[in-house]
C-alpha cells in the first residue's frame, strides 16, 4: 500500500495547491481590470537578465513544474498506480479519449483558419491541481478510488502533453545547442547507470541541460522532464527505506514549492486578461469558442466514452465504490485545462499576440464551465455506487 499512500499524499498537496491556484487566477483577473493593470502588464514584460519576467516564469519556473511532472510519471509508471497494464487501462484509455475529442472539436471549429489551427492541442490537457481542488471542496462524497483515477489520468494526460509540445511546438533548432543538450543528457544517464544517488550532480547537470535546451529551440521546460527520467528510483545504499531513493527525495522536496509557489505564480502571470475595450464578438471567435467547446464538451465526451467502452468491454473495472454518475462528474472536471492549456496556448501563437487574450478567454470559460458542472454533478451524486456497476 506504500505507493497508494504516497499518491494520496500527493493528492492532498495538489488539492490544496489547486485552491491556491484558483485564488491566484481570480486575483489576476481582478488586477488586470483594475487601476493596477498598467503596472501588472508592464511588470510581466520587464526585462531581467535578457528575458522578460513572463518568459522567466514560463520557461524557467515552469521547468520545475515539468520536473515534478516527470518525476510523478516515472514513479507511477515504475512503482505506483500505473505500474501494471491492468492499472493503466482505464486511466490510459480515458486520457487518450480525453485528448483526442477536444482536439477534433477545436480543429473542426478552426478548420478554415491555418493560424488558429495551431492551437488544436490547447484544450487537450487536464489541470490536476485545479480539478483536485474542486474535489476537495466536495469532501468525502467522492470515493478515494476516483481521486486516484483522476490523478492517474492527469499524469498520463501530462505525458501526452509533453510529447505534443516536443513534436509540434518546437521552434527552429540550433544543432550546436541541441548537441550540447544531448551531451548533458548522456552525462545524466551515466550518473544513473553508475549508481550516483546524491542529488546535486543531477541538479547541476540539469541546470546546464536547461540552458542548452533553451538555446536549442526546443522548449526549455522539456529539460525538466528529461532530468526527471534520469533520477534514480532505487533506494540509497545503506538505507533500507525505499522512500529515501533520490527520486522520492527530490519529488518531496520540490512538490510544495511547485504546488504552493510556482503554479500559483504561473496562474497569476498568465490568467490576467483585460476586458477593457474587448470586442464582445471576440468572445465567440473561432479560437476561444474552439477551446471552450473542446474543454467543456470534448473532454467530458472523450473521457466518459472511453471509460464506458473500457469498462463494458471488460478491459477495466469501474473504480471501487464509485457510480457511473460520479465517474461522469470526474469526466466533467477533466475539462479544467487551466495550467497546461494556458501554457500550450502561449506556445501555439508566438507570432500572433493578438490571440493571447482569445486563448485566455477560451481556457477560462471552458475551465469554469467544466468546474461548475463537475462540482454540481459530484455534489448531487449519491455516495454509494449505483447497483451493478459493471452491468449498468
Amino acid at each position: 500500500m506504500r505507493p497508494l499512500s504516497l499518491l494520496r499524499d500527493f493528492l492532498d498537496s495538489e488539492a490544496s495547491g489547486g485552491l491556491l491556484l484558483m485564488a491566484a487566477a481570480a486575483l489576476a483577473l481582478v488586477v488586470a481590470n483594475s487601476p493596477l493593470a498598467p503596472l501588472y502588464f508592464s511588470a510581466l514584460h520587464a526585462p531581467v537578465a535578457g528575458l522578460a519576467v513572463l518568459h522567466w516564469i514560463n520557461d524557467g519556473l515552469m521547468a520545475m513544474f515539468f520536473l515534478l511532472v516527470g518525476l510523478e510519471i516515472k514513479r507511477e509508471m515504475l512503482d505506483g498506480q500505473l505500474a501494471s497494464w491492468p492499472r493503466r487501462a482505464l486511466p490510459g484509455l480515458a486520457a487518450a479519449g480525453g485528448m483526442l475529442a477536444p482536439a477534433v472539436i477545436y480543429a473542426a471549429v478552426n478548420a478554415s483558419d491555418p493560424v488558429g489551427l495551431r492551437g488544436w492541442a490547447i484544450p487537450a490537457a487536464t489541470d490536476i491541481a485545479f480539478a483536485l481542488g474542486i474535489i476537495s471542496l466536495i469532501g468525502p462524497r467522492v470515493p478515494a478510488s476516483l481521486k486516484v483515477f483522476l490523478a492517474a489520468l492527469a499524469i498520463l494526460d501530462d505525458l501526452g502533453a509533453v510529447v505534443i509540445i516536443a513534436l509540434f511546438y518546437t521552434a527552429d533548432l540550433s544543432l550546436g545547442a541541441l548537441g550540447l543538450a544531448g551531451a548533458a543528457l548522456l552525462v545524466l544517464v551515466a550518473l544513473n547507470r553508475f549508481g550516483v544517488t546524491r542529488l546535486w550532480p543531477y541538479l547541476t547537470v540539469g541546470g546546464a541541460l536547461w540552458a542548452c535546451v533553451l538555446a536549442s529551440g526546443v522548449h526549455a521546460t522539456l529539460a525538466g522532464v528529461a532530468l526527471a527520467l534520469t533520477v534514480p528510483l532505487y533506494p540509497t545504499p545503506g538505507r533500507h527505506d525505499e522512500l529515501t531513493s533520490p527520486l522520492h527525495r527530490l519529488e518531496h522536496a520540490i512538490n510544495p514549492w511547485v504546488a504552493f509557489g510556482i503554479v500559483p505564480i504561473f496562474g497569476f502571470a498568465n490568467a490576467g486578461v483585460s476586458f477593457t475595450g474587448l470586442d464582445p464578438s471576440a468572445l465567440v471567435g473561432p479560437v476561444p469558442l474552439g477551446i471552450a467547446l473542446g474543454l467543456f464538451v470534448g473532454k467530458q465526451c472523450g473521457v466518459f466514452a472511453a471509460s464506458w467502452l473500457a469498462i463494458r468491454s471488460g478491459l477495466a473495472d469501474l473504480p471501487a465504490g464509485a457510480s457511473w454518475l460520479q465517474l461522469y462528474g470526474v469526466a466533467l472536471l477533466c475539462g479544467i485545462g487551466f495550467t497546461m492549456s494556458l501554457f500550450i496556448g502561449a506556445l501555439a501563437f508566438p507570432t500572433a499576440p493578438e490571440l493571447a487574450d482569445a486563448v485566455k478567454v477560451g481556457v477560462l470559460g471552458g475551465s469554469l464551465l467544466s468546474a461548475l458542472a463537475g462540482w454540481l454533478v459530484l455534489r448531487r451524486a449519491p455516495r454509494e455506487a449505483l447497483s451493478a456497476a459493471k452491468t449498468a
